[in-house]
């Protein structure tokens, strides 16, 4: 009896642990994210996208710290640690990451900005069409109004799940030349089109038949779960 009370007390002790480790760490909408940051003197805007990501588009005063390079903790110790600290990346993934890395390191206040740039970009179309490139939607209703099967595969160089599905998406292009049209769409590249399709998480996977979405799943899809779908 007296073990299994100790078993509680240790069980209750981590829990009230992990619940202390995130609470100063918050994940809130674009427009909460914005209106808290305005309230906030020389506040303290970290994008954690790669340098190329940044240079086609990003937040005022917002100053680039990657969190997938390798001077990510160095130049984070450069902030101030008692003051708010903001932080966003493309859909939220790494920005998550770096915002809990940052309680880590000692900073008291971090806000996540939940959808990341993809979702700031839709409720700031303005802003965004300034940088607007790539495929429009004209020439991807093209694309996939085939007679052949059609394989959409939204992806990023930066997406863990997306650099695992690359291997065998490849290799099935060549598997399925002449039956199935299997095309990588880079997101970052193409913002415009994936926001206008209404995406926010990658990778989307979405197969077409006579021009037809006939399925289509959100994150990682591996080969036989595609193929099963052709």
């Amino acid at each position: 009896m007296k073990a299994l009370r100790i078993i509680v007390l240790a069980a209750a002790s981590l829990f009230f642990s992990n619940c202390s480790k995130g609470q100063n760490v918050v994940t809130v909408p674009v427009t909460e994210f914005e209106t808290k940051l305005k309230t906030v003197e020389n506040a303290q805007l970290i994008d954690v996208r790669t340098p190329d990501e940044f240079s086609e588009g990003a937040l005022a005063n917002a100053k680039n710290i990657d969190w997938n390079g390798n001077n990510f903790e160095s130049e984070a110790n450069k902030l101030d640690k008692s003051k708010p600290v903001f932080v966003y990346c493309l859909v939220g993934g790494r920005s998550k990451k770096a915002a809990y890395k940052l309680h880590e390191m000692g900073f008291t206040e971090v806000y996540d900005m939940e959808g990341g740039y993809i979702k700031w970009s839709a409720t700031h179309p303005s802003a965004e069409k300034a940088a607007e490139k790539g495929m429009t939607k004209s020439e991807y209703e093209k694309l996939i109004a085939s007679d052949k099967v059609v394989v959409i595969d939204f992806y990023a160089e930066w997406c863990g799940p997306c650099k695992k599905m690359t291997p065998y998406l490849l290799k099935m292009e060549k598997e399925y030349a002449g039956k199935a049209k299997i095309v990588r769409v880079d997101a970052d590249k193409n913002k415009a089109l994936f926001n206008g399709l209404g995406y926010q998480e990658l990778p989307v996977v979405i197969v077409f038949k006579d021009g037809k979405e006939v399925w289509k799943k959100n994150g990682f899809v591996s080969e036989a779960e595609l193929k099963a779908q052709l």
